[in-house]
């Protein structure tokens, strides 16, 4: 697929899937190319559910793209770090088919698998961050990565489980892993600027 040129703004349709779920969690989202990954990351907050509470990594080739921390050495760092905030999409991701990794929460390691379906010509229709589609509703942070999901899962939908009503109560007493609300999700996304 050869490059697309830049020289007038363009459109990334991005296909995110969460990697390890089964049937498979993802969103369908088109974003401006000329974004940073710093603004990107938050547009994928929004689009998959999670609170951004935890730190995350872009892994696009060798490189990881990240906010950089003061407090960790990059000379002791075994891999090549980048500002996020200095990359944009259409730098790093030029072409379409082309797949990197969105790593959330180094604790429960919640990795996403990016894929460009398409690159597009910008319009007034879809100048702003949306979600065309989404299946199933994102796992609670803090879960314990995606088997801890699983277990929770099995919990929820065993009332006799002996952790039944204690994790009714920290999921906060609902908890429905088939449902996603696109129209919630699209107007959380006009907020970002």
């Amino acid at each position: 697929m050869k490059q697309k040129s830049f020289d007038i703004d363009m459109v990334y349709r991005l296909k995110v899937t969460l990697k390890g779920s089964k049937p498979p969690i993802w969103r369908r989202i088109e974003v401006p190319g000329n974004i940073t990954l710093a603004k990107l990351h938050r547009i994928l907050q929004v689009a998959m559910g999670w609170y951004g509470h935890h730190l995350h990594s872009f892994k696009i080739g060798e490189i990881y793209y990240e906010e950089p921390d003061p407090f960790f050495d990059q000379e002791l760092s075994m891999v090549e770090k980048k500002d996020e905030r200095r990359f944009k999409l259409q730098q790093v991701a030029p072409r379409e088919k082309m797949k990197f990794l969105y790593e959330y929460d180094f604790g429960d390691g919640w990795e996403h698998e990016i894929l460009v379906e398409k690159i597009l010509p910008m319009t007034e229709e879809n100048r702003q961050p949306r979600c065309l589609k989404g299946v199933k509703a994102c796992p609670p942070e803090d879960i314990g990565g995606i088997w801890g999901y699983y277990d929770f899962l099995e919990v929820m939908d065993d009332p006799k489980h002996p952790e039944h009503e204690d994790m009714m109560e920290w999921i906060g007493g609902h908890f429905d892993p088939e449902e996603f609300d696109l129209e919630e999700v699209n107007r959380q996304l006009r907020k970002i600027r």
